[in-house]
């Protein structure tokens, strides 16, 4: 049987009087990608977002490695081994890239950093050539790895991806999900948010869908690939 990494039960999030999720519950296993999909609005960001700690729900739990984690401070969750990668990368621009790196080992021992410098370099060949540029000069793709780079430095045993395709070209967009996919076989667990749901239900185990903050699909992603509803809103047919 599958070991549960994440476990979202029953949640409800608002922003003011907004109800922005409505009694969201989902479970994420060791070793899974598992992809939130859903048009602008519906609640995919705000999922992600309440899981890291930047927000905070009303009822339910979320229960990270058999330990919840609702009210932990968002610094602590990170420490817990669940880094999230946000909408729009929000890497230091000014800094250098190897910089941004030795930014995202902060709750790490000292020990670690040469070793995960070493492993995100692996993954991220790219990155070593520009170690010592300044951030706000690589492209939109580049950025989107170093965001990725960073989150791996503090040692994750978890992924949150927050839209890693987008504003990105279709050839760069395909390498950003063969290093998520690879990141996979290699051990990482992903949650995967995306509007490109055709690349998300390509890469994902499983899937759900959001519609106005309400969990209304849900399964396997390739069922999901081929339900005519969902190919209806959200691939083009």
């Amino acid at each position: 049987m599958s070991e549960t990494m994440l476990k979202v039960d029953g949640i409800n999030v608002y922003y003011g009087n907004i109800h922005a999720l409505h009694d969201i519950s989902f479970t994420v296993n060791k070793g899974e990608i598992v992809t939130l999909i859903g048009a602008n609005g519906a609640g995919k960001s705000t999922n992600l977002k309440t899981i890291s700690g930047l927000l905070r729900t009303k009822t339910g739990d979320i229960v990270f490695k058999d330990k919840s984690i609702k009210t932990m401070a968002p610094h602590k969750i990170v420490g817990q081994g669940l880094a999230h990668v946000p909408e729009g990368r929000r890497i230091f621009l000014r800094m250098t890239v190897q910089e941004n790196l030795e930014m995202g080992a902060y709750t790490q021992p000292a020990s670690t950093i040469a070793p995960n410098l070493e492993l995100v370099y692996e993954h991220f060949p790219r990155l070593k050539e520009r170690n010592r540029q300044i951030a706000g000069t690589l492209s939109g793709g580049e950025q989107q790895m170093l965001a990725m780079g960073r989150a791996m430095m503090t040692g994750a045993d978890m992924l949150l991806l927050d839209e890693p395709s987008m504003g990105l070209a279709p050839i760069m967009v395909q390498e950003i999900f063969n290093i998520i996919q690879r990141l996979n076989e290699q051990g990482m667990t992903i949650l995967l948010v995306e509007q490109n749901a055709q690349m998300a239900l390509s890469v994902a185990s499983r899937a759900y869908v959001l519609e106005t903050g309400r969990i209304t699909l849900q399964g396997d992603a390739d069922s999901l690939l081929h339900n005519p509803a969902v190919r209806k809103a959200y691939l083009g047919g």
